[in-house]
């Protein structure tokens, strides 16, 4: 298992409504991606221009090739493609031992 971490920075604040709907779009081929093990975006409390983007995937060989030369990956690009100048990090993360016992459930 492998965790994605997509940063953007959206300035303009008219575009985030139309940024988290394109994601609540996109979101419906990664459901349905055997690659994608889940995701959530977050949107930044202090600097509300800040969103986080986590995608867990089965692997980086089955995100890079699997998802992305498959067939859910062109209607996502569809979606988020006017965003993509606005990333400022995309990298894939192993997840270490240090989690919370209650699986960040409060």
């Amino acid at each position: 298992m492998i965790v994605e971490y997509i940063r953007y920075r959206i300035t303009d604040a008219a575009r985030r409504g139309e940024f988290e709907d394109a994601y609540t779009t996109a979101s419906q081929q990664l459901d349905l991606a055997p690659q994608c093990q889940g995701y959530e975006l977050a949107h930044g409390i202090e600097e509300p221009e800040r969103y986080i983007l986590r995608i867990v995937w089965t692997s980086v060989a089955e995100h890079e090739q699997g998802f992305r030369h498959g067939p859910h990956f062109p209607p996502f690009l569809a979606e988020i493609r006017p965003y993509i100048g606005d990333i400022e990090e995309m990298k894939h993360y192993e997840q270490t031992a240090v989690t919370s016992a209650a699986g960040g459930q409060s």
